[in-house]
């Protein structure tokens, strides 16, 4: 008789990079993946993806900790990623040993000329250097993809195909400048980290494949995932630290927390607005419901 099969206890986490301060459309992902968290009685872990030195932001990492408590955000484990390097270094050579990983000398200019005169995107790597690097010095290193074709069941956006063939091509997994890749840091993450379930942004819905593409060359277990819709601006584009977004204010923190409920489609009561941040997050607790966030890859923000 088989041995009965336990569900796994529910694991979420929010990946902020210290580029800079939370801002709306941070607090859309960390709103959702809490409050996912918490009604599946699970833990809610925050990671600092601090591995993008040139990126960073001095002392951001303390003001996202600081505002996300600020806010109520109460987490179960906090981890750095710049404390995990060796453990990226070890899936990475294990790809390198599986020769599905191989180096590459190609510079960002000839992949964009070579695309432009193929009339590709200007992204997609063209596997020039798959067999062999012809008398041009290593760069970066890069995952061979043998199966690109990948299908994802998304809880929000619901089941969906992608071929990184088409989209990514052999996506670089080290960087030129000696850098672990975001794909391969966070694929080992959420993979060693044990996380059941990924909320976030749907900004980073290709990403998602790449992740699970890697994760499944090297035999480890791939989370589920359900996107929210991206906050933008009047004009279209997406809220980022790169395109000046604004903070989230420090001194509101109740009312901006029931527009982020609100805008993830939970209906927060209008009342809720005079309560303290408690009962906030107690009704949202309670209330919460994913099957209520938007089916749709953008919202605008009202901030």
């Amino acid at each position: 008789m088989p041995a009965p099969t336990h569900k796994k206890a529910y694991r979420g986490r929010f990946a902020p990079s210290p580029s800079g301060p939370l801002h709306f459309g941070s607090l859309l992902a960390a709103t959702a993946s809490y409050l996912q968290a918490r009604q599946q009685q699970g833990e809610w872990w925050l990671r600092i993806e601090d591995i993008d030195p040139p990126r960073e932001v001095k002392g951001a990492s303390q003001q996202i900790i600081n505002t996300l408590a600020l806010y109520g955000f109460k987490w179960d484990n906090l981890s750095y990623q710049s404390q995990r390097l060796a453990l990226y270094q070890h899936y990475l050579e294990k790809l390198q040993q599986s020769h599905l990983a191989y180096p590459c000398g190609c510079s960002r200019k000839e992949i964009i000329q070579f695309n432009q005169q193929q009339s590709k995107p200007a992204g997609l790597y063209p596997g020039t250097c798959r067999q062999g690097l012809n008398g041009k010095p290593a760069r970066a290193i890069r995952i061979k993809l043998t199966e690109p074709r990948q299908t994802l069941h998304d809880a929000i956006q619901g089941t969906q195909t992608n071929d990184l063939s088409q989209i990514s091509g052999d996506f670089i997994i080290k960087r030129a400048d000696g850098l672990f890749s975001y794909q391969l840091a966070v694929a080992v993450d959420d993979s060693t980290q044990e996380m059941t379930q990924i909320v976030r942004g749907y900004d980073l819905h290709e990403s998602s494949f790449c992740q699970h593409y890697l994760q499944k060359s090297l035999g480890l277990h791939s989370p589920d995932y359900a996107h929210i819709p991206v906050a933008v601006a009047p004009d279209g584009i997406k809220l980022s630290k790169q395109s000046a977004a604004q903070d989230i204010a420090t001194e509101s923190p109740r009312q901006i927390l029931w527009l982020a409920l609100d805008v993830l489609g939970q209906q927060p009561p209008v009342n809720l607005k005079k309560q303290n941040l408690k009962q906030l997050w107690q009704w949202g607790f309670t209330n919460w419901n994913l099957n209520k966030v938007p089916q749709i890859q953008s919202v605008l923000s009202p901030l």
